[in-house]
Parts: C-alpha cells; structure tokens; sequence
C-alpha cells in the first residue's frame, strides 16, 4: 500500500512540475520603435522601463547587441545603456554588427561581422568573451555547405548558438505600434496593445503542443523577444501570461542542458523558424505552422513600410 501510494505521490509530483522558459532579448539596444528611438534619453527611458519587470522578478535575460545600431551614439552613452541592462542581471550576446541575413551574405563576410561585433561588445562591456550568439533572422545557413561552415566557426570560437523555440512576430506589433503613434492613429494604438499578449499566448499555446509531438514532452522553452517599445510597456502583461501558464523563468545557459537542444538539427534553408520545425523537419515529420499575424496587422504594416509620397 505504502509503495503505490508513493508512486501515486511521485507521479503527482512530475505532474505538477513547473514549466520553464529562458527569456532572449534580440535588436539591442532598441528596434522597431520609431523616430528618434536612438535618442539616448529616449532610448534610456525606453530601455529602463523595459528592464524594471526583470529586475523586479530577478528574472534571468540573454540579451543580444547589434552592435552597429544606433549609430550616433557615443562610445560613453553605449556604455551606459548597456550598463543597464548589465545592471539588470542580463547576460549580453551578440546579434552581429549590422544584422545581416546570412541567406543573402556570403558566409566570409558574414563571419567578419561577427567578429567585427564581437570586440565592439567587449569592449563596450568590459568582458573578457562572450558565450552566446544569435543569428539575425535565425537565418543559419541556406545551403548545407554553409551550414556546416558556420557552425565550425562559432565552435572554433567558443560561441554558442542561441536557439529558439518559442518564435514570434513581436517586432511587426511593435512597428505597427509605433506608426500609430507617429500618426496619432488612436485606435490602431489600442488594438496593437490590447491584441499582442493574446496573439503571444496562442503562439505559445501551438508550440507547446508542438513540443509533445516533436519531442514527446515539454522541455525548457526559449522565448524570442526584442528590445522595442510595445516590449517595454507590455512587458508585466506577457510575464503574468506566462506564469499563468505555469513558467518558472531560467537562464539561456540552464535551458541548452536539456537532452531537447541536442537533437539531430539537418536544416538547410533560406527561412528562420523554430528549433522545433527543424527538428521536426529532421525527424521527416509533416509541417504544421504556428498562428500567423492577424491580418489587420499585416496589412497595418504593408502601410506603415510604404514609402512616403
């Protein structure tokens, strides 16, 4: 009796195990927020009201730099908004020097981007390497030779690709959301803020249904974000979804040592997606796409990129 009764218990206890999620903030210091974004007042209020939840929460972020946005800005007002983030807790990545898609760059190129980036952020930081890159795009390499070939220079140099499995079109929400703005289009404003965690969660809902099929459970997840407006001022909103879903927030670093993040990864392609599309288009398994953007977003956007007449 004592026996099934602790099977019974253990089981409950697997059962009641807490989701996990990994937070990764891409486009820093700030993307897809409109005019004079890169105004470093602007930019520092934006950054710190992005930053309070986490800090607040202690929440674990991996933040990942461009290192050649923003332009204007000084070497001393770079290193203040990193400072921020730094201060925060976040682990700093790097996103290359001027997000190229390695789809369209030839690879040589592409790799000197990356270690063009890789002293700018060093040296802007302090630190003496940096553990994690991500590629812009999550483009990784449209041929299997190239692939391959960027794969042994980021092993070569000791940097880790950051996955994602969690995959999002935040940024188009947050584009839409700042044209809006500028435009002083209320009630586009309204719908891009009261529609975006709702779109978010049904994101995460298909992914973790995903991951059941792909992966025969849920694992620690990885959460593509980026560092923009809408973010800084929705950011509570998303935390509280997903702890109501049941997420423990961890480290990029505790989430890669899941078994999940070492399953075989054969894609070759012109397209950024999912860990879990790729391991499921590995493992021979039919597509199934995540929701897509509404499409009043859509064509919001379409608006919002037409040149001015």
């Amino acid at each position: 009796m004592r026996l099934v009764l602790l099977v019974i218990s253990c089981v409950g206890l697997a059962w009641a195990a807490p989701r996990q999620v990994a937070i990764t903030i891409d486009d820093l210091p700030v993307a897809h927020s409109g005019p004079g974004a890169c105004g470093f007042d602007r930019l520092m209020e934006l950054t710190g009201r992005l930053l309070k939840p986490i800090r607040e929460g202690k929440v674990p972020v991996t933040a990942f730099v461009i290192a050649g946005n923003c332009e204007a800005l000084t070497d001393a007002q770079w290193r203040g908004a990193l400072k921020l983030w730094m201060d925060a807790g976040a682990e700093i990545g790097n996103h290359t020097w001027s997000h190229q898609s390695l789809t369209t760059t030839p690879v040589a190129e592409y790799e000197a981007d990356i270690q063009k980036a890789d002293e700018r952020i060093r040296s802007l930081t302090g630190k003496a390497r940096l553990e994690y890159f991500r590629s812009p795009m999550l483009h990784t390499g449209a041929t299997p030779a190239v692939k391959v070939e960027l794969e042994r220079f980021l092993a070569e140099h000791r940097w880790t690709q950051s996955p994602v499995t969690f995959d999002n079109s935040d940024w188009m929400f947050s584009y839409v959301l700042a044209d809006a703005r500028k435009r002083g289009d209320k009630s586009l404003e309204a719908r891009v803020k009261a529609e975006y965690v709702p779109y978010m969660e049904s994101v995460i809902e298909f992914f973790e249904r995903r991951s059941v099929e792909v992966v025969g459970r849920e694992f620690p997840q990885i959460l593509l974000m980026h560092a923009n407006v809408l973010n800084s001022e929705l950011l509570p909103d998303l935390l509280g979804m997903l702890k109501r879903r049941g997420y423990q927030f961890i480290s990029l670093r505790e989430a890669l040592k899941d078994p999940a993040y070492s399953l075989p990864n054969d894609y070759a392609g012109g397209d950024g997606f999912s860990w879990l599309h790729r391991w499921s288009r590995t493992k021979g398994m039919p597509p199934r796409g995540e929701p897509g953007e509404p499409k009043w977003l859509t064509e919001a956007y379409a608006t919002a990129r037409r040149p001015a007449k």
